[in-house]
């Protein structure tokens, strides 16, 4: 009897404290989303992990830039997609291995939104060839692009950034670390990354400015496909190694994006995120 009364003590405070919700006069509640009213450029955003980015951060309410280098129609399609959802995008187009581009494609979204808040380094390139078929060629083009366009594109944002400061996301790979036969050049251009991340995080945490990196291990996009990374015997030696059991697709990282380009990532700097289904 003694808890019996108890239950119904509780039950008539509860009833005497209870307030209704302020009439809402016919208006939905509206749910804003974590990157509502940000500003975000995702290079390499026409397809792939880039696209699917460039998808979620939207999602949140973020107005993205969708930037591509030759392939217009994707890029396109990925603004269309966004836009008849209700968000904001726009394509632009610029070559991240050239410098000029990449100061006109930061002109362009300042144009377009007026300012900036987050940028992720996509773009990027990957041929794997044994060393004796490695040349400067080779070299120098996954260098430009992969290394010194991370570079100068981060400078840019970092000049672009207001006085809160801003978010920086560099797509790096499992290749950093993992040691896979074949892929020496494109292997130190994302350990590259890695380490760039570090030090950016470093030097521009005094302004606001974090810097993250997310590193996919295998994931199943157009590039992927093309290179044969996802069929043969390279997915036969490679899946068993990934306790999760599968290849990754681009929306399982795209999330980690949101998270990092987000408030709830407000005290995390200079990190690397691995998202490969378990595999090292």
């Amino acid at each position: 009897m003694i808890l019996n009364d108890r239950r119904v003590l509780l039950a008539v405070q509860a009833a005497e404290s209870w307030q209704p919700r302020p009439a809402s006069q016919g208006k939905e509640d509206v749910v804003m989303g974590k990157l509502e009213g940000k500003i975000a450029i995702i290079t390499g955003a026409s397809k792939g992990i880039g696209a699917s980015i460039a998808r979620h951060l939207a999602a949140e309410g973020a107005a993205v830039v969708v930037n591509y280098a030759s392939s217009k129609d994707d890029a396109e399609r990925v603004v269309s997609e966004i836009t008849s959802k209700g968000g904001r995008a726009i394509a632009v187009q610029a070559n991240l291995g050239q410098p000029s581009d990449i100061e006109r494609l930061f002109a362009e979204t300042a144009r377009a939104f007026g300012r900036l808040d987050i940028l992720v380094n996509n773009a990027g390139v990957y041929e794997w060839l044994p060393l004796e078929q490695v040349t400067e060629k080779h070299f120098h083009r996954h260098f430009d692009l992969n290394v010194l366009g991370v570079l100068l594109a981060s400078k840019e944002a970092a000049k672009h950034f207001g006085t809160g400061g801003g978010v920086i996301i560099n797509i790096s790979s499992l290749a950093s670390t993992a040691g896979l036969a074949g892929s020496s050049v494109y292997s130190a251009t994302k350990a590259a990354v890695d380490s760039i991340t570090r030090t950016l995080a470093a030097e521009l945490g005094s302004r606001n400015i974090r810097v993250n990196a997310i590193n996919p291990g295998v994931v199943e996009t157009e590039g992927s496909r093309a290179g044969g990374f996802i069929e043969g015997d390279f997915l036969k030696e490679i899946q068993p190694r990934i306790p999760l059991g599968r290849i990754g697709q681009p929306q399982d990282i795209a999330p980690a994006a949101v998270f990092l380009a987000s408030d709830d990532a407000a005290w995390m700097t200079g990190e690397t995120l691995l998202i490969s289904g378990g595999m090292r």
